[in-house]
Formats: structure tokens, sequence, C-alpha cells
């Protein structure tokens, strides 16, 4: 593992993190509601990106319950353990499913979270969504009790509303802890956090984002707007939105033009520029966790960790982006 790769804080956290983690959605086998979403990846393959990612300095892993039943978690697991990492240098998120539940569930599914992971320790346990037929409350009181009884390290909580995360971070704070992140999606395409007031909130709280789909489902890679007739080989239902119609990427180029253009200057991508942007733009509050389902993806997450755009540079991607999101 790359030990040089700077590491942040989580929240208040004590868990030390590489600034861009990898989403492992992907690695659902092809199963489920969730899952179906991407086609199946053989375990060789989804092993050599957890290597790389590793090898690159890339500390931990988001999983979930619900991408494949489980079954990310049980991959993510086989290939740390094939590779003989120790818990200290990979760290794992995961999250529960709250549709369709109560809060209950929480505790009553911890131990089955705990075997798909081969009892790798939950560093980092987040509620996936906010439609739980329970209260913030007693999903909050829920995720203290496991905290207490030691089946996990850290709370965080995933696309919850400003007011929910200043709610969770509220019971928290009162029982002695903190909420560490909220999980949202975020991207130089999609910057609703901001103004929403949830960016600015977050600073203030001492709270991290983790921002999911932050290469826009590969719209901010450039190559679909390199070649258009991509989109037709995409699995899932990316090629039906209209950000990948050529409308879309011709809306989006001049936003994909500045990227390859800046990326020049230190000879890395236009996908590695936009991670870049993303973990440094704020300070240390965002953390992102592209996924990767090709050995080369897990290589160019790990790129974007080698360097530091200039404030000039993060400034002027920034209006760009603006002006493309109109």
């Amino acid at each position: 593992m790359n030990k040089h790769i700077e590491k942040r804080k989580l929240g208040q956290s004590d868990l030390s993190l590489s600034a861009i983690g990898l989403g492992t959605w992907q690695f659902s086998k092809g199963t489920g509601l969730v899952g179906k979403f991407w086609g199946a990846l053989d375990d060789e393959l989804t092993g050599e990106i957890i290597k790389t990612s590793l090898d690159g300095g890339i500390n931990w892993f988001d999983t979930a319950e619900v991408y494949g039943g489980g079954e990310s978690e049980k991959i993510v697991a086989k290939a740390l353990d094939s590779i003989g990492v120790t818990p200290d240098d990979a760290k794992i998120a995961t999250k529960w499913w709250p549709a369709l539940r109560t809060a209950a569930s929480i505790s009553k599914t911890i131990n089955i979270r705990k075997e798909a992971l081969n009892h790798r320790p939950i560093d980092l346990y987040q509620i996936h969504q906010p439609f739980s037929f329970s209260s913030v409350e007693k999903q909050m009181l829920e995720m203290i009790k496991l905290v207490n009884e030691g089946h996990i390290k850290h709370i965080g909580v995933s696309n919850f509303s400003v007011e929910a995360m200043i709610e969770s971070h509220r019971i928290l704070t009162e029982h002695g802890l903190t909420l560490a992140s909220n999980q949202v999606k975020y991207s130089l395409l999609d910057r609703r956090i901001e103004e929403s007031g949830m960016i600015e909130r977050a600073k203030e709280l001492g709270i991290s984002i983790i921002a999911y789909s932050p290469l826009e489902q590969g719209l901010l890679t450039g190559k679909f707007h390199d070649n258009p007739a991509l989109i037709q080989q995409a699995k899932g239902p990316r090629r039906y939105q209209r950000k990948f119609k050529e409308t879309g990427l011709n809306e989006t180029k001049p936003l994909i033009n500045l990227l390859d253009t800046i990326g020049e200057k230190y000879n890395v991508s236009a996908s590695q520029v936009a991670l870049n942007w993303l973990i440094h733009y704020h300070g240390d509050t965002v953390f992102a966790i592209p996924g990767a389902t090709k050995a080369h993806h897990a290589q160019d997450n790990v790129g974007a960790l080698t360097f530091k755009l200039d404030t000039g540079e993060l400034e002027e991607i920034s209006r760009t982006s603006w002006k493309v999101l109109g």
C-alpha cells in the first residue's frame, strides 16, 4: 500500500481515511433490485480492482446491504482476506437498508452484516436513506446501541436532508457521540447540496460529506463526449437519460474541455481533475467514492490523489460548472 497518500479525519471521528474511497455498488453480482444497475463482475476482476486501489493508497471501501443483498459486502471481505490486508489498512463502510423496516431492524440485522463481511470491523455504519417507518431519533438510538455494544465504530447517514442530518447530529451529540458523515450525490454536474445549504451546515458541525456518483456515472470522464456511440454499450438505464444524449453532451462539453485543458498541465485525465476538485474545493469536508468496473478505473481513481489543483483552477472549474448547470 502507498502509505504516502495523505489521510484526513472523517468528521470529528478518529477514522483516518484517504480522501477517495472505492464505491462498490458495482460488485452486486447483477442481483437484486439495486444491483441490476450493473452487470456481474467475476471475483478475479473485483479482487484486482480492490488490490489496485489499496496499492495506490486508497484505504477504505464503501458497500451496503442492498448491493446484491450482501453480495458486494462478501466480495469486498473475500478480496481483502485473500490479499491479507489488515483491518488497520483497509477500512469498511457499509449501510443498513431502511425501506419497509423499523429502527428495530438495525440491531436485528447487524449480525448478518458482520457475517457477510466475514467479521471484519465495520468502521462506519450508515442509514442508507431516510425512508424508514421509524423516526430519525429511534434510528439514531439503535445506532448508538451498536456502538456501545462494539458492533460498529462510527455512525453515518446517507441521502439525509439538511434537517435530518442536523437532527441526527444533535441526538448523537447528546449521547457523547458524533455524526461522522452524510453520503449524498454530489459532482460538478450536480451541486444541489451547495444550494440547499448542506455543505455549509456540514462544515459548521464538523460532519464530512461523502460524495457518491462523483463522476456522474462516467459523464465527467469525457469518454461519451469523445465517442457518443459508447452509451449504447453501457449497462443499465444510463443510455436513456437526457444527459447522455447528443443535446445533453453538447451542453456539458465546455466543462469537459476545461477539465481536459487543466489535466494536460498535470498530465492527468478529465475525470482525475473532476475528482480532485471535489476533494479540495471545500477544504477537507468532502470525500469521494467513485466506483470501478475495470482495474484501470481504479488506477484512475488513485491518480486523482497524486496532485492538488491550485485556488485559481478550483474557482475556474467551479464557475464553468455553474454556467453549464445554468
